[in-house]
């Protein structure tokens, strides 16, 4: 099994204000869907705001990065047996959500 994050950047849902609640429960029945397959492990929308960016150092700057323009809106983490299973998952949560979803392997790590 790999992870996945599926993510997608913030003001990239521009459908009209009245759709909220149909797209809101649909992205839920989506997240039902996955928990119900085993493969959900996290997930959730990013609260619109400007980020903190923590140096290496331990300075605090307003974000984004650098160089940056997007920011996440909001993001699903699977856990599924192959990237195509992942894209899936991504296809339903595009069609809930109403935009265009990222797709990422999560590298492995055997602490976590």
């Amino acid at each position: 099994m790999t992870r996945h994050l599926i993510s997608f950047d913030d003001g990239a849902t521009t459908f009209p204000e009245g759709d909220v609640p149909d797209a809101a429960e649909a992205s839920r029945r989506v997240v039902h869907g996955a928990k119900d397959a085993g493969v959900w492990v996290f997930g959730g929308g990013v609260a619109s705001q400007r980020a903190s960016i923590v140096a290496t150092d331990g300075t605090v700057a307003d974000g984004p990065c650098p160089g940056t323009e997007a920011v996440i809106g909001g993001f699903s983490i699977v856990d599924v047996p192959s990237r195509e299973e992942a894209l899936e998952w991504a296809a339903k949560i595009a069609v809930a959500c109403r935009c265009a979803q990222e797709v990422r392997e999560i590298m492995h790590d055997p602490d976590s």
